[in-house]
């Protein structure tokens, strides 16, 4: 166990999103680190990383990036976090129980989990399985990770299997490509084996109240500053120093920062803790307006990788990030949010999918060229909203392709001709005009959306923990969890936890990796879904 003292440790947290923000209530919380010891370092003017939510930088109305499905069984250690924090609207409730509690109220099942080129709703009840797909699903469940590799998706399957139901619902509800890594589709189908039997309506999501941003980092950011804790923004780590002398005990040292005073160096003093986020799938996003285009970032401007990349030159285990944000034309898609004045198209949504905002789950295009998915959320999907005012949300797999509707690929599409072919895609013609003059849609272009699908061996992610690490940690999506996947809030929230209980010497279980073949009925429930 370290012999460190809590009390007087100063811990340095690299990056402001929710696995910097995580591991700071952790140290408070568990591992008995005041507040003021614990200085958060964040590029940018804004915690939170990828779960964002705000005014849209390109014009009137909102945006998202992107959205995380939550779920009971398998998001223990963040639900863990999230009952230590107060609800915004109601301190004597944790945001835990907010979220409980408005799944409860707002139930999820959707009732158009998939459409077809007739605009008609797929019965995606039916899988649509045959034996050499179930055959091919045991296969790769068998399959050790060392054995699969570097393999792709698509080299475990037959053509067949890409045209299940199943596989058209399961890829957009986590934005996997034919060209990803086997390994990270095996573990998605051991992590949510309880979601193969209810995936066509997505009864098992978990929403939050609002969007991510004021539903769960605006509270924990509360929670934090009302301790004391230390968040800078505006300042990028470029490098850090090692002491390696003794591979046994290896030790941080020294950090260089920039801010706008100039470059400056953060010296650690024997007990301080150094924990480094690694890597953004939201690095260079670029946003489009109704009448304009999202710039495709390839030359990496923001920075979001270049610590890791630094890293990696000094030691073998430090992982290699080319793997991830090397090949940006593998793990680039778009996304869109629309913000209705008025609710013409959301009440023709309604009636279309039945499904009232926040009970269906994504809509997906089975047939459409971009392979395009909408979700409508609760609303208001922000606290302070004009009246009459809406949102939606969706994005594209295939920005390559041409439309069916807009005859150019979604990656050269305005806002306006977004919104045009999803009324296309919808049959919504006759209200056309009408949504188009009355609605504001923001797109944002994201290189790296996908990049932790990339395939890969296990030495390209480094270990939360490096071997002999003594007073450091590696944490986000691009670090080594045995058997969990990444792509998942629970994922950063996971490695934060390991990491402060580890170098604080925490002695508190860290909840286990949910395993729902386990549980007989869970199993049973997903042999029979292999069998619709």
């Amino acid at each position: 166990m370290p012999e460190r003292d809590p009390k007087a440790s100063k811990v340095w947290l690299v990056g402001g999103g929710i696995a910097s923000m995580a591991a700071a209530v952790f140290l408070i919380r568990d591992a008995g680190v005041p507040g003021p010891n614990i200085h958060i370092l964040e590029e940018l003017h804004i915690p939170g990383g990828a779960l964002d939510g705000a005014p849209s930088p390109a014009q009137k109305g909102y945006v998202t990036r992107g959205g995380r499905m939550l779920e009971d069984e398998a998001y223990q250690t963040l639900w863990n976090l999230l009952e230590t924090i107060p609800s915004l609207e109601d301190a004597n409730v944790s945001v835990r129980q907010e979220i409980r509690d408005f799944n409860t109220r707002i139930k999820p099942y959707s009732k158009a989990r998939l459409i077809g080129r007739d605009h008609k709703i797929i019965d995606a009840s039916v899988y649509g399985f045959n034996t050499q797909d179930r055959l091919e699903l045991l296969r790769i469940l068998a399959t050790p990770e060392h054995v699969l590799g570097a393999r792709r998706i698509d080299d475990l399957f037959s053509d067949h299997f890409f045209e299940t139901n199943f596989w058209q619902m399961w890829r957009t509800t986590f934005a996997f490509q034919n060209w990803h890594s086997a390994i990270e589709l095996k573990r998605y189908f051991l992590r949510f084996i309880q979601e193969s039997s209810r995936i066509h309506t997505l009864s098992g999501v978990r929403r939050t109240k609002y969007n991510q941003y004021d539903s769960i980092v605006r509270p924990i950011e509360k929670w934090l500053l009302d301790r004391g804790v230390d968040v800078r923004f505006g300042v990028r780590v470029v490098d850090a120093d090692f002491d390696e002398a003794d591979p046994s005990r290896r030790l941080l040292t020294r950090l260089y920062i920039s801010d706008k005073s100039g470059p400056a160096t953060i010296e650690l003093a024997p007990g301080d803790v150094a924990m480094l986020t690694l890597g953004s799938i939201t690095a260079d996003a670029t946003y489009g307006g109704n009448d304009t285009v999202p710039e495709l970032t390839r030359d990496r401007r923001d920075g979001g990788w270049a610590l890791w990349e630094t890293l990696a030159k000094k030691a073998k285990d430090f992982g290699r990030p080319n793997t991830f944000d090397g090949n940006i034309d593998e793990n680039k898609w778009e996304s869109f949010t629309l913000t209705m004045h008025g609710d013409l198209l959301l009440k023709r949504i309604i009636a279309y999918s039945g499904n009232e905002p926040g009970t269906g789950g994504l809509m997906t295009f089975v047939d459409s060229g971009w392979l395009m998915s909408i979700v409508v959320p609760h609303q208001p999907h922000f606290p302070v909203m004009p009246a009459d005012t809406y949102t939606l949300w969706g994005y594209g797999l295939f920005i390559d392709e041409v439309g069916d509707y807009v005859k150019k690929p979604m990656a050269k599409a305005t806002g306006k001709e977004i919104l045009t072919e999803l009324l296309g895609q919808l049959g919504f013609d006759d209200i056309r005009d009408a949504v188009l003059a009355s609605s504001d849609v923001t797109s944002v272009m994201m290189p790296y959306a996908s990049a932790l699908f990339s395939r890969r061996v296990p030495e390209d992610r480094p270990l939360v923990l490096p071997t002999g690490s003594a007073n450091f940690a590696f944490l986000g999506q691009f670090v080594e969890l045995p058997e969990d996947t990444v792509f998942t809030v629970e994922y950063s929230v996971h490695c934060a936890m390991h990491a402060a209980y580890h170098l604080f010497g925490v002695d508190k279980a860290i909840p286990p990796i949910y395993h729902g073949l386990m549980d007989p009925k869970v199993g049973l429930k997903a042999l029979e879904a292999a069998f619709q």
